[in-house]
């Protein structure tokens, strides 16, 4: 099952404190708020999102899911696909949200340090699992981008793809959050190197970025502060590829 028939424009919910925000290269302290999960994720919905992508950032940084009451909020008010992450640490914990209705689970550091997770999770809920891998200077890392792996996201992707995993979440964290344009170049070597869809994230600010994703090969891209901050639209974005 191809979760991404087209290339795909997904809004970033992410959820700091109970409120919507987005933060420049994931460093806390430097998130504008952006008000109510629910709210947030509603209007994407009104402007054609066919997906959400939705985030516990205290959770990615913390390892402990703080912001479950509000991802919960959005997963029951909304009709559309999720994709959750942020802290899923547990088979246990990815298997409940799956549970709940939440269509996909992002797992980061959890992934990195216990691969087996990955499959324990496909093995009962297959193409569930959506393997989020971030990249600083050509390496991934981990604990909230704290941490060196000795992997190239290349490495990593190809572990993933023999264990299950529905597809990768590229974060390039040297563009992350600051609108100032995404590097093409990493996301198609990703892209070569693996069969899995490639969900692109991190420095999406114009329309020709995304084109650029897609030109790329990635299935997907999530998009955050230039939707919240108004730089092209939800249709606009999805247009750019479309033509």
């Amino acid at each position: 099952m191809n979760h991404f028939p087209t290339f795909e424009v997904i809004p970033a919910v992410d959820v700091q404190d109970g409120e919507v925000v987005q933060l420049v290269q994931g460093e806390r302290g430097t998130e504008k708020r952006y008000g109510d999960p629910v709210e947030a994720a509603e209007r994407w919905i009104d402007a054609g999102a066919r997906s959400l992508h939705l985030v516990d950032l205290d959770g990615a940084f913390d390892g402990e899911r703080a912001n479950a009451a509000a991802i919960e909020a959005v997963v029951d008010a909304v009709s559309i696909p999720v994709q959750v992450g942020g802290g899923i640490r547990t088979a246990g914990e990815a298997l409940s949200l799956l549970d709940r209705g939440v269509d996909r689970v992002i797992l980061g550091t959890a992934a990195v340090e216990e691969p087996a997770i990955v499959a324990e999770i496909a093995d009962t809920r297959p193409e569930s699992v959506v393997v989020s891998l971030d990249a600083k200077d050509g390496e991934v890392v981990v604990e909230g981008w704290t941490e060196g792996t000795g992997l190239t996201p290349a490495e990593a992707a190809e572990r993933y793809a023999d264990l299950g995993a529905a597809a990768i979440l590229f974060t390039n964290v040297d563009v992350e959050g600051q609108l100032e344009g995404i590097a093409a170049e990493p996301v198609r070597e990703l892209v070569e190197a693996t069969n899995l869809p490639v969900i692109a994230s991190g420095g999406v600010a114009t329309l020709a970025d995304v084109q650029a994703l897609s030109d790329a090969g990635a299935a997907a891209a999530v998009v955050g502060s230039a939707l919240y901050e108004g730089r092209f639209t939800l249709a606009e974005g999805q247009q750019a590829v479309e033509e």
